[in-house]
């Protein structure tokens, strides 16, 4: 399996990644957050929230604050998300207005990372993919389900039609109602990742049922994890620190 290298970053060895999301409204408080992210020294990539953003669909003023970002950050990678109402963002967003967007993003070379949801539509998702390669931005898409978790085949097929259009990393979240529904998103991902996937895959139960899918992923197969510094983003995001400390504990003893 080929990983994804990002600056300094290599995802797909290792301990997974942890990305920290910037969730603010205010240009300021985007600014002192990502300040707090960079000092907190756990931190491997750092996610821009846009669809958080008080003037999110300003196309110039988005662009303007990620040039600020992307200064603030410095060395540090920054995924550039607008994640739509219907994925569990703060935004509605019809297709063409998602889709210039995250291409405008990308053609700025500002961000590193672009996340490109599934279901905006293939041709949608083609286009926004071959716009980041072509500005050498990479590509996370992404499938976001807050209702429930769909079945092992349905989580699997979801990760192979990312494949198929390009994306360089594979991302599923799902909201677990039980137990067993960890364990369905736990067994997709390692389905995907040792019978399929050519490239890293990003998996994730949410919801405090689904916080050991947020740890484990060095285990069963996902190479990116995400918490928080502050303020979270998602149902079950953990402080960063706590998540670091305990996944070096398990790196440890895999090691042995």
């Amino acid at each position: 399996m080929k990983t994804v290298i990002i600056r300094n970053v290599e995802i797909g060895s290792g301990m997974p990644k942890i990305c920290a999301p910037i969730v603010g409204g205010t240009r300021q408080e985007i600014l002192d957050q990502a300040a707090a992210i960079k000092a907190a020294g756990t931190i491997d990539i750092a996610e821009w929230r846009i669809d958080w953003f008080d003037q999110a669909l300003d196309r110039s003023a988005v662009l303007d604050m990620l040039e600020e970002l992307h200064m603030a950050l410095g060395t540090m990678p920054l995924l550039a998300t607008f994640r739509t109402r219907e994925e569990g963002g703060s935004l509605d967003a019809d297709p063409e207005t998602y889709t210039k967007l995250n291409m405008a993003v990308a053609a700025s070379k500002f961000a590193d990372l672009v996340d490109v949801e599934l279901f905006t539509g293939e041709k949608y998702v083609r286009k926004m993919i071959d716009k980041a390669h072509d500005a050498g931005v990479q590509v996370i898409a992404s499938s976001h389900d807050f209702t429930g978790t769909p079945s092992e085949d349905e989580i699997v097929s979801r990760m192979l039609k990312m494949q198929e259009t390009g994306a360089d990393i594979l991302k599923v979240a799902v909201m677990p109602t039980c137990a067993e529904d960890v364990l369905t998103l736990l067994q997709a991902t390692l389905e995907m990742k040792h019978k399929y996937a050519d490239r890293p895959v990003v998996t994730m139960s949410m919801s405090g049922t689904g916080t050991i899918s947020r740890i484990s992923g060095e285990i069963f197969g996902s190479a990116m994890t995400f918490a928080s510094v502050g303020r979270s983003s998602a149902p079950g995001q953990i402080d960063a620190g706590s998540l670091k400390s305990i996944m070096q504990v398990l790196h440890g003893s895999l090691a042995n």
